[in-house]
């Protein structure tokens, strides 16, 4: 009996913010700003594949249809406090190696701001394909000293981050931030 393999040969980033006075109702227009809302989503954990290649946003949103089951490696936060920082970030670690798989890190979190939020989701996804690749480094010491160890091995080849923050509605309203990275078979 044939095993069917569902690996990914593509993805794209995307994020969103929606508002809304209901919570899941927020959740649904920020999926809509991020393009993935008539997907029905299925979370995945963090391993990209070996030879998946990262696509633009508009070519993978053009790829997908209408009720489609979708891969995705989503972060989300929400919050009905006014002024309230929210983020939710994915990061990338991609090895040299194509026949090696990579990371993607998801985190959501609240108060941290956008660029603090994509040093942390890079700094994860980095820290964890390194550690696969069994690259030596202390991790106590600044990710920016880290990273250049990480390309100084010459066994990561790149890193991003996609991050997506907002402050909380000033008159209470759900106010939720997605980002993710989608897999296309």
């Amino acid at each position: 009996m044939s095993r069917l393999q569902l690996v990914p040969k593509e993805f794209f980033f995307t994020k969103g913010v929606g508002r809304h006075h209901n919570r899941l109702q927020s959740f649904e227009l920020a999926l809509r700003q991020a393009g993935i809302e008539k997907g029905n989503l299925v979370r995945v954990s963090s391993i990209l594949p070996p030879k998946c290649k990262i696509i633009p946003r508009n070519k993978g949103l053009a790829q997908l249809q209408s009720g489609e089951i979708t891969f995705v490696v989503l972060a989300e936060a929400s919050t009905d406090e006014p002024s309230r920082l929210v983020g939710a970030g994915v990061g990338l670690a991609v090895p040299a190696d194509g026949q090696q798989y990579g990371y993607i890190s998801e985190h959501h979190c609240f108060g941290m701001t956008e660029n603090k939020l994509g040093d942390f989701v890079e700094d994860m996804a980095a820290t964890m394909l390194a550690m696969t690749l069994g690259i030596e480094f202390d991790p106590g010491t600044d990710y920016d000293d880290r990273k250049a160890i990480y390309k100084m091995s010459g066994k990561i080849v790149r890193t991003s981050a996609t991050v997506q923050t907002a402050e909380g509605d000033k008159n209470g309203l759900w106010t939720t931030v997605v980002a993710g990275a989608v897999m296309l078979l």
